[in-house]
Order: structure tokens, then C-alpha cells, then sequence
């Protein structure tokens, strides 16, 4: 029986590479509500929140940063080789990513939640999972991830391979093992079939977000992984080629991104890519065809967005509008949107989701969706 009446709680974990991000992203396309407990991790200990004082009165105050956070690159380096100091830090900081992980799986409407924890198996969290899903690689796979992604050396990644708990230590104690070899369409269709076993009567998410008032009105849809050779000439059509893609590039994008169709008289006239991460929702992608009216078509296509986003508990919208539409001031104020940077934010978990996400020659835009943060300042 689960911890939480009436909710399905997975257990998503795995060693560094092996694509457990990918995994919790396609179980969002299909239903499930989804926890980046890592994330969790860090909204912790920043600056007023419940275990920011904590760390520094344990650590000391050299760890604070110019803008006064905590420099969790230093406080990494220092528990990194330090088994005491890593216990002391995660007994400060377990205690609360397991309740706030509570609070977000009490208020989530999705039946089945997924919680993505790189040491879930050693944490309390595990005696409340209904099912412990586990992501497995290739050691070689996994190093060519870490040298592509993050520019390290052969020797580096191996290393951080090596470092971790053995992965078949976590295959062991998996109810699934999804095997991640590098093919996201492989990659999707065990993640699909998984799914179908807990929640049979929803292989995918209903298409339809907003539905149109009227004929002639625009109408908005959720695109699907099938979809993504027509979403990848929609991207390049829209973008006047600055997008160019094909349709394994839009189905690797499913592992990061969903996307939102814009319809009008049964054709497709605009595109919104989108995910949600550490609860801030970050439009990267959203164009529109010419000759459309721009005004009714932002706010049909945004509106879906922050309608999706509220699904997902999102505390605020990121949109990041290139070219005409970042220049569409009036449309975005009248949308709640402020013009802003990231330095602007205030919130360390914005600031994040922005500086990570912001594409190059784009705009900021900002709105803040809800006022109860999880771990928010005192």
C-alpha cells in the first residue's frame, strides 16, 4: 500500500550518465507527476532556506559566495573526499527533500509520481516507493555521455564511472531495469511499455490542451514523439531556417522538452517547446507563421503552456522569445510577463533555470505563477 493514499510513487534511480533525466522526462510525456530530488537538494540550502544556516554553522561561513549563496562548488569539493563531512551535510539536507518531496506528492493531481534520486536506494525515500526503477548503460556509453556533455577527458569521465556505488548493486534491487544504450526511440519504447503495466489505459497524454472555442478559433495540441518529423519541419519552416532540425533531433529533444502545437483551420501555425525543471517552467522555443494575428496567438499558445505547467506545480514561467516576438512588449504585459535578466530574478532557483536555459540572442521574460514556493525563504 502506498505511503500516500491513492498515489503510485516510482523510485527512479541509477549511476551518473546511465540517463535517468531522460527516463523521469519521458514518464512526465505519459502522465506521471516528476521530483528532481537532486534539485530539491539544492533549493535546500539556499540563501533563507531551512538548510542554509544549518550548513554554514556546521561548515563555516567561508562557503558564502559574492551574491550570498552558498558556493556549492566549494562545499562539494569539501565533502567530496570527507565521508564524515558528507554525512553531516545529508543529514541536514535528506531530512528536508523528503518533506518537501511529501508536499509535492500530496498536492499533485497525477496519480503516479515519479522521484528521480541519485542515492535513493540509501535514503529514507526508498521505504516509500511502490516500485524502485533503475537506468542502466555501458560503462563506455557512460564515459562518451560525460566526455560529450561535459567536456571531459576520457580519464575524467572513466574516473567519475568508477567513483560511484557499483550500478549492478542498484539492478539488483531494481522491479525494472530500463537498459540505456544510446537509442531514444529504443530508450521510448521501454519506458512506454513499463508504463503501460502501471497505467493501461494511458499510453500517451490526451493530445488536446485547449481546445478551440469556435471554428476558425486556434487551438492548441500536445505533440507526441510519433510527431517528430512533422514538428521538426514545423521548427525549421517557423524559424525561417535558425532552427534547423530533422526528426531524430526533435526525438532526442523528447528526452529534455515537450512541445505544443498551435493549430488554425487544421494546419499547425506555431510551436512552443518547453520543460519543467526544479518547478520553473522554461519556454526555449516559440514561433509563429506569417500572416497570423500575433496577439490571439501568444496568448492561446502561453496560456497552454502555463495551463501544462500548473499540471506540473510550476512556481514560475521562463520564456525566452527571439526576433518579432521578443520585441512584442505590450502582448507579453498584458500576459503578466515582465522584461527581465537573470541577475534580475531574485530567486536562486530562477537565476538557475535561466542562465542554464537562455539561448543566445533571445529575450527574458518573467511571471511568477504561484506565491507557496516549496523551500522557500524564511
Amino acid at each position: 500500500m502506498s505511503h500516500w493514499p491513492g498515489k503510485y510513487v516510482i523510485g527512479l534511480t541509477g549511476n551518473i550518465a546511465t540517463g535517468k533525466s531522460v527516463v523521469r522526462r519521458m514518464l512526465e510525456h505519459l502522465g506521471a507527476y516528476t521530483i528532481d530530488a537532486d534539485a530539491l537538494s539544492h533549493r535546500a540550502i539556499s540563501k533563507g532556506a531551512p538548510g542554509y544556516q544549518p550548513v554554514l554553522s556546521t561548515f563555516g561561513k567561508w562557503l558564502v559566495g559574492k551574491d550570498g549563496e552558498i558556493d556549492r562548488k566549494k562545499l562539494g569539493n569539501l565533502v567530496f573526499n570527507d565521508p564524515e563531512a558528507l554525512t553531516q551535510l545529508e543529514d541536514i539536507i535528506h531530512p528536508l527533500v523528503y518533506q518537501a518531496t511529501g508536499i509535492l506528492i500530496q498536492r499533485a493531481a497525477q496519480h503516479v509520481i515519479v522521484v528521480e534520486a541519485i542515492k535513493l536506494l540509501e535514503g529514507k525515500l526508498r521505504g516509500v516507493c511502490d516500485s524502485i526503477w533503475v537506468t542502466n548503460a555501458p560503462e563506455e556509453v557512460q564515459a562518451e555521455r560525460l566526455i560529450r556533455k561535459r567536456g571531459l577527458s576520457r580519464d575524467q569521465a572513466l574516473e567519475r564511472v568508477r567513483m560511484q556505488s557499483a550500478q549492478s548493486d542498484k539492478v539488483s534491487a531494481a522491479n525494472v531495469v530500463i537498459k540505456n544504450t544510446g537509442s531514444y526511440e529504443d530508450l521510448w519504447k521501454q519506458v512506454s511499455a513499463a508504463w503501460k503495466k502501471i497505467s493501461p489505459a494511458s499510453e500517451e497524454p490526451a493530445p488536446v490542451v485547449v481546445k478551440p472555442a469556435a471554428s476558425g478559433d486556434f487551438s492548441v495540441q500536445r505533440g507526441r514523439p510519433r510527431d517528430s518529423a512533422a514538428i521538426a519541419r514545423l521548427l525549421t519552416e517557423l524559424s525561417k531556417g535558425n532552427r534547423k532540425v530533422n526528426s531524430e533531433d526533435v526525438m532526442a529533444d523528447f528526452g529534455d522538452k515537450a512541445y505544443l502545437l498551435l493549430q488554425m483551420g487544421g494546419r499547425s501555425v506555431g510551436v512552443a517547446g518547453w520543460q519543467v525543471e526544479n518547478l520553473v517552467a522554461r519556454t526555449t522555443d516559440l514561433y509563429l507563421a506569417d500572416g497570423i494575428e500575433p496577439v490571439k496567438a501568444i496568448e492561446t499558445l502561453v496560456k497552454a503552456v502555463e495551463r501544462a505547467s500548473g499540471d506540473l506545480q510550476c512556481e514560475a514561467s521562463l520564456l525566452f522569445p527571439q526576433g518579432p516576438l521578443a520585441r512584442q512588449d505590450a502582448v507579453w504585459k498584458q500576459l503578466g510577463y515582465e522584461r527581465q535578466t537573470p541577475e534580475t530574478l531574485g530567486v536562486q532557483a530562477w537565476q538557475d533555470a535561466a542562465l542554464e536555459s537562455m539561448p543566445s540572442d533571445s529575450t527574458l521574460y518573467f511571471k511568477q505563477l504561484r506565491q507557496d514556493r516549496v523551500l522557500r525563504p524564511i
